[in-house]
């Protein structure tokens, strides 16, 4: 399985929630587990209505996206197996922005 750092944007196949089928969306790892499993938070080309923590990113064409994108709250673990490929990183302005809505959403401020 390939290594991945924080701050990575991957292209995962999530799997819908009665597990029939999958999509591929874009995330960024915020930490790794333990066997394989990463954690990561979503992101969305939805860029409209965003809540507490989420942001649009600055500079979503560094990240190797294709549409401007946003951060979504949630913390998800996947395991390395259902990632597709790692697309890009996220620049230092969008990965301290990251790093604060993490430890909002998580109280740990």
């Amino acid at each position: 399985m390939p290594s991945f750092s924080r701050h990575d944007v991957l292209l995962v196949r999530y799997p819908f929630s009665d597990l029939t089928n999958s999509k591929v969306r874009p995330a960024v790892v915020v930490g790794r587990e333990f066997r394989g499993d990463l954690l990561i938070v979503p992101l969305t080309s939805r860029i409209g209505s965003l809540g507490a923590g989420e942001f649009v990113l600055s500079d979503w064409r560094a990240a190797g996206l294709n549409v401007p994108s946003a951060v979504k709250r949630g913390i998800y673990t996947v395991h390395g197996s259902i990632v597709l490929k790692a697309v890009g990183q996220l620049p230092t302005a969008d990965s301290s922005r990251l790093d604060a809505s993490l430890r909002v959403w998580l109280e740990l401020v």
